[in-house]
């Protein structure tokens, strides 16, 4: 992945910008050197057409994503629009990662869990990580390293 591939990405929304939502791309764009493309649009709700003409819109987003964040918040309030969108993911072949409800005590409503290829926290290295997993099947097998004070590779400094 480099700036002139960047990953399509689609964060589950109600045609509304939610907390959630604008914490999914905070939390992207904290990730050094790592390059997606936002296709979910909550501002194109569609005028008129009613319920069909919003799953048409919610359908061409996701088509356009490699990959889709689907967000434990919006699945507590609205579960039909998630599972719709769920839905239209598995039938086109897109991956999909939950992400744990946040500073919260609840849980990922499991029937959600069950159907999405990942499920972690808000971390943006996991974030990242689990999207080039499910939009491009790359594994970025990252190290922690940690450093000790007092201590290098040899051992103990003076």
């Amino acid at each position: 992945m480099s700036e002139n591939n960047p990953i399509t990405v689609f964060a589950t929304h109600v045609f509304e910008e939610s907390d959630d939502y604008l914490r999914v791309f905070e939390f992207l764009e904290g990730v050094d050197r790592f390059y997606y493309i936002n296709v979910s649009k909550p501002e194109s709700i569609p005028a008129s057409g009613g319920l069909q003409a919003i799953k048409d819109e919610l359908i061409e987003q996701i088509k356009a994503a490699e990959a889709l964040f689907i967000l434990s918040s919006l699945y507590e309030q609205r579960p039909d629009i998630v599972d719709f969108i769920m839905d239209v993911a598995q039938a086109n072949h897109k991956g999909m990662i939950a992400i744990r409800p946040f500073g919260t005590v609840s849980e990922t409503p499991p029937e959600m869990v069950e159907r999405c290829q990942e499920h972690i926290g808000w971390n943006d290295r996991d974030m990242a990580d689990a999207l080039l997993r499910q939009a491009r099947g790359e594994d970025t097998s990252r190290w922690e390293v940690i450093d000790f004070p007092g201590f290098d590779a040899d051992g103990p400094t003076d």
